[in-house]
């Protein structure tokens, strides 16, 4: 078998996606690798297709027992013979498991790092091929990352003691270039080679609220997203234990999981939110790093995170399964006095000196800053966090609260100077206050601290009056950002800096951006994609899971995605090898639920003889056939082809084409526009065939012209070939030439629209 076959065989998909091919490759070579890819790229596929073709047993690091049982179990669903190690099992059943991997009934084996320097593992490993060690969640090996794990450190040790090094391989879903550096060097990684997909998740609609009634801000969400799963992540306990019992007094279907519950409680809490036994679940940031729910529709945090690493990993939760999904953050000031409160008392690390401890702390209070900056920003949500990553970005996503909102610069100049004038007021004084006691002075607040020290004297009190709070506020956070003015010591109080001079004494012209009016309020999204689904017949398919999963004892999702019973809806397979070709569904899927699965749809077609005919997938094969003279995808991939945009990643033409229908949201015969956008460039003289009788390409003199690109590549045998590759300047030339490439056929194609466009659910 090739990585391809067993993407298919044992995966049920038909290409990679961004950056995993690479990474594979270059584990089959032999070769260390490093894949930082967002939660949802498919980091897992990256490891588990070289185990499943290299002599010997891979044994993955994970520090998290609910994804090592996830993981577990959906490739044993697969077909593929996996175990874990971990605290969850008992010692008999421990040594079992062990027993078995020494026997060699296992490919693939998840293990916690504390079990790692064990005398029973190390003696198991001893007496093993280990092909390749995979490295999940790997920025916890670095102090500076969001989540260090002083276990990690003992992965190097590990290592060390095997007879012979294996490949390693290090996966994470977010890290600075600090933390990166660190992986490298604290996992002792050879020359890896090492691939970033980028962070940007673009079916994630970003949103911060500064809601005076955050409980009325999460019913309001609910409302609009009934019979949805979601996650609400809250700072601390005491916020999980009241907002979950007031959403099950409100009627609505909710757990609760923080670190004071015992394990059989957090277990079974855990377990009943992955079974959508209930469809909600508010938790401190114990929960969710490596839970593998694809079906989370939407991830608030009713208080602000400690740093933009542990949101962007929290809020990654949401829309695994590629569906649009919302993340929404609940902002107030007192959630940066409460994170401020927990990084100066953490004891998280209690094996550390003290001197790596206050260095730690002092990085800590950055981040946060960082992460208060990003709740008051009025630019782009979305590039705020790609650029705090080191991604570029365009400034305007269409797909966050700030680009939704109508802006408009005001000059704040005066408002400026009067606030900063008010803290040096203040500092002559030889006082200090944070943001709430300065609205206070410039409001012109009667309030005991006003009184206490005489602040009613000042000639900044009362002089911004006919300002709102939340406007003073708002202009403060603004000049913080800018660097003119600093919070200091414990309690946050503000402090003017050098900068601050520039508005004080040189007058200089300060202009910030003001909503004009509230955020539109944001319908629930619906499938980015040119066709809606069937509701009857995925309501259908969706209780069949749920009917599986139960008897299997699994989560429904492991069982089959979401997408994957999309995709069934869209193409509709009628025999056991059509149903193969459906995202998902691997060989081993195919045999033990294809029978119920085809019985559902063939029973929904009996009903209703239309849909047969009627669906996408079916005009298309009635187009290969040469049965109609339409061209109902060409016409619709030409009449939006404007909406696709170009990746920072050099693709295969097969990649290619999946991209056009992931952008699109169809599901059709990519063979065709493969070969419609091949001949295209042969006929244009942009490549050109190596011989008559063969499928390879080679460039012209007109490749440069259009992008296209040859890289050599190297196979896992250690061979190298050459292969046309599409860097981003290469996939926008193909999009502005589709019209062309697929025939402008525009009147054929509305008709062909209007007859075989899917119902909306």
């Amino acid at each position: 078998m090739d990585k391809y076959s067993v993407l298919k065989e044992y995966f049920g998909h038909d290409s990679f996606r961004s950056g995993q091919e690479a990474l594979i490759d270059s584990a089959l070579s032999g070769r260390d690798v490093l894949g930082i890819m967002p939660t949802g790229a498919g980091k897992s596929m990256c490891y588990q297709i070289p185990c499943l073709l290299m002599e010997g047993v891979t044994i993955v690091v994970s520090p998290l027992i609910s994804l090592m049982k996830d993981q577990v179990n959906s490739l044993i669903q697969s077909g593929v013979k996996a175990a874990y190690l971990n605290s969850s099992l008992t010692s008999a059943q421990y040594e079992t498991a062990l027993g078995n991997a020494i026997r060699g009934m296992y490919k693939i084996i998840y293990v916690a790092p504390e079990r790692l320097c064990t005398q029973g593992f190390l003696h198991f490993s001893r007496r093993v091929r280990i092909a390749m060690i995979a490295v999940d969640e790997a920025h916890c090996v670095s102090q500076w990352g969001q989540d260090f794990r002083p276990s990690y450190m003992k992965i190097p040790e590990f290592i060390s003691q095997l007879p012979c090094r294996p490949v390693i391989a290090a996966f994470t879903a977010t890290a600075t270039q600090d933390v990166k550096q660190d992986i490298i060097r604290l996992l002792g990684l050879n020359s890896p080679y090492c691939v970033t997909t980028g962070f940007d998740r673009e079916n994630l609609y970003f949103e911060v609220r500064k809601p005076s009634d955050k409980f009325s801000a999460v019913v309001e969400i609910l409302k609009r997203s009934k019979g949805k799963s979601g996650i609400i992540y809250c700072s601390t306990r005491k916020n999980v234990e009241e907002v979950c019992a007031r959403l099950n007094e409100a009627g609505y279907s909710c757990t609760r999981y923080h670190a004071g519950l015992t394990d059989e409680e957090r277990r079974s809490n855990q377990d009943d939110f992955i079974y959508d036994r209930v469809q909600l679940i508010t938790a401190t940031n114990a929960f969710g790093m490596g839970i593998d729910k694809s079906n989370v529709s939407f991830v608030i945090h009713y208080n602000m995170p400690k740093n933009i690493e542990s949101y962007y990993q929290e809020a990654g939760r949401a829309g695994r399964d590629g569906e649009p999904a919302e993340c929404i953050l609940l902002y107030s000031g007192q959630d940066v006095r409460t994170n401020r409160f927990l990084i100066e008392n953490s004891d998280e690390n209690p094996d550390l000196d003290d001197e790596t401890l206050a260095q730690i702390r002092e990085r800590d209070l950055e981040r946060l800053k960082q992460m208060t900056f990003y709740c008051t920003t009025t630019d782009c949500l979305r590039e705020f966090i790609l650029r705090y990553f080191g991604e570029s970005s365009k400034s305007f996503c269409s797909n966050c609260s700030n680009c939704n909102t109508n802006f408009e610069d005001v000059d704040i100049t005066v408002e400026s100077q009067k606030i900063l004038s008010c803290i040096y007021r203040l500092s002559q004084r030889r006082l200090t206050f944070g943001a709430a006691v300065i609205s206070a002075v410039l409001k012109g607040s009667k309030n005991a601290k006003i009184a206490q020290f005489g602040l009613q004297d000042l000639s900044t009190y009362g002089i911004m009056s006919d300002v709102s709070t939340v406007r003073i506020r708002r202009i403060i956070d603004f000049l913080e950002e800018n660097g003119y003015i600093r919070r200091t010591g414990d309690y946050s109080v503000l402090a003017l800096t050098a900068k601050a001079r520039e508005i004080l004494f040189e007058k200089k012209t300060v202009t910030m951006k003001m909503p004009k009016e509230a955020a539109k309020s944001r319908s629930q999204q619906t499938s980015g994609g040119v066709y809606a689904l069937d509701s009857e017949l995925f309501s259908r398919l969706k209780k069949l899971r749920q009917k599986l999963a139960a008897e299997a004892k699994m989560p429904a999702y492991i069982i089959f995605t979401d997408t994957a019973l999309r995709d069934m809806c869209v193409k509709l397979p009628t025999t056991e090898q059509k149903l193969l070709e459906c995202s998902g569904v691997g060989k081993t899927k195919q045999q033990r639920y294809g029978r119920q699965v085809l019985e559902v749809i063939n029973g929904y077609l009996a009903e209703n003889p239309s849909a047969a005919a009627s669906s996408p997938n079916a005009y298309l094969e009635r187009l290969k056939a040469g049965k109609t003279d339409g061209n109902l995808m060409f016409g619709i991939i030409s009449d939006n082809c404007s909406r696709l945009k170009g990746k920072s990643e050099e693709m295969s033409l097969s990649r290619l084409c999946d991209c056009i229908f992931e952008q699109l949201g169809i599901t059709a015969d990519k063979a065709l526009l493969k070969t419609a956008i091949e001949s295209w460039l042969i006929n244009n003289g942009y490549l050109a065939r190596k011989g008559s009788k063969t499928a390879s390409l080679s460039l012209t003199i007109l490749s440069g012209e259009a992008g296209i690109v040859e890289a050599q590549t190297v196979s896992r045998l250690g061979t190298a070939y050459a292969a046309i590759r599409f860097p981003e300047a290469a996939q926008e030339f193909i999009y502005e030439n589709l019209p062309e490439i697929c025939g402008n056929k525009q009147s054929a194609v509305k008709e062909s629209y209007e007859n075989y466009t899917y119902r909306k659910r």
